[in-house]
């Protein structure tokens, strides 16, 4: 059902396995699309609690507490600086908190911006998570020939942000490796403008490398390419699709019915027990479900 003709499981190695990763890549993105949707439009502090656990709870069994943890070091000041700066532009509600000057703050306001930060944040994980469900050769396989263009610009951007990032690291650590102890410490500023300078050579040597590369390798000399089928679409990953997207209207028709029925102004609605949060609940925990009976099947 959609695995690669070209590649086997072991071949992978100790790379942490991602959800759907025996399916062909149209069902990965079925649920990526659904979720990403349901996240971003989905402005009810229920919906978003789930999402962000989610998200969460997917990034540590794929990336680690370490990776994913780390990145919370910026993701929970953005919701607090989010929370705090909402009620200065947005002086609504009913219930006042205190005032600064002649600005009332109101709880309403505070809880919309903390409302936001946590959908901002949980967009993010989920983003994170689309990376590792569709690499770029998915991403090719899925656009290569509807468009060609876009495909490669979205699978060039998940292969080279990632590697820009990691070049500048090593940027940054073979500048501290060649400072003399006992010298005073270099400007960080001005350490930082060398490293940029340094991967700004470094990008422009690569991409004349990948042009020529791209040019000797006939792209743009037709007009429609022939592509090399590396995923097969078979009757499991039909199944799945439509399974996908039953689960997923559900899913869109409960976060539609809490969304309609939850108010921020002028007083905060109080989110009732309700059975239709259960099957939100599911569709944000498949991946992580998913991801272990694959664990637990190929070990």
């Amino acid at each position: 059902m959609g695995v690669p003709v070209d590649i086997t499981r072991e071949e992978s190695g100790s790379e942490p396995v991602a959800a759907f990763s025996m399916s062909h890549p149209a069902v990965p993105a079925l649920y990526m699309v659904l979720t990403l949707g349901l996240t971003m439009f989905s402005m009810q502090p229920v919906l978003i609690a789930l999402s962000l656990a989610g998200g969460l709870a997917y990034g540590l069994a794929t990336r680690g507490a370490a990776r994913t943890l780390g990145a919370l070091r910026w993701q929970l000041p953005v919701i607090l600086i989010i929370a705090l700066v909402n009620p200065l532009f947005s002086a609504s509600g009913s219930t006042e908190l205190f005032r600064i000057g002649m600005r009332a703050v109101y709880l309403e306001s505070m809880v919309y911006g903390l409302c936001m930060g946590g959908l901002f944040v949980a967009s993010v994980l989920w983003f994170e998570a689309a990376a590792s469900m569709l690499e770029y050769d998915k991403v090719l396989a899925l656009l290569g020939n509807a468009a060609p263009v876009i495909a490669l610009m979205i699978s060039m951007c998940m292969r080279l942000i990632p590697q820009f990032l990691r070049r500048g690291r090593t940027v940054l650590a073979v500048q501290d490796a060649i400072d003399v102890p006992g010298r005073a410490p270099a400007d960080p500023v001005r350490s930082r403008l060398r490293a940029s300078s340094v991967l700004m050579g470094w990008g422009m040597e690569d991409s004349l490398e990948r042009a020529d590369a791209m040019r000797s390798r006939g792209w743009g000399a037709a007009t429609r390419r022939t592509t090399y089928a590396r995923y097969r679409l078979g009757r499991g990953d039909v199944a799945a699709l439509v399974g996908l997207a039953a689960f997923g209207a559900a899913a869109v028709a409960v976060a539609w019915v809490a969304t309609t029925q939850y108010s921020f102004y002028p007083q905060l609605s109080v989110p009732a027990p309700w059975p239709g949060y259960v099957v939100c609940a599911a569709w944000m925990a498949l991946p992580c479900v998913l991801r272990a009976v694959d664990e637990k099947r190929f070990g």
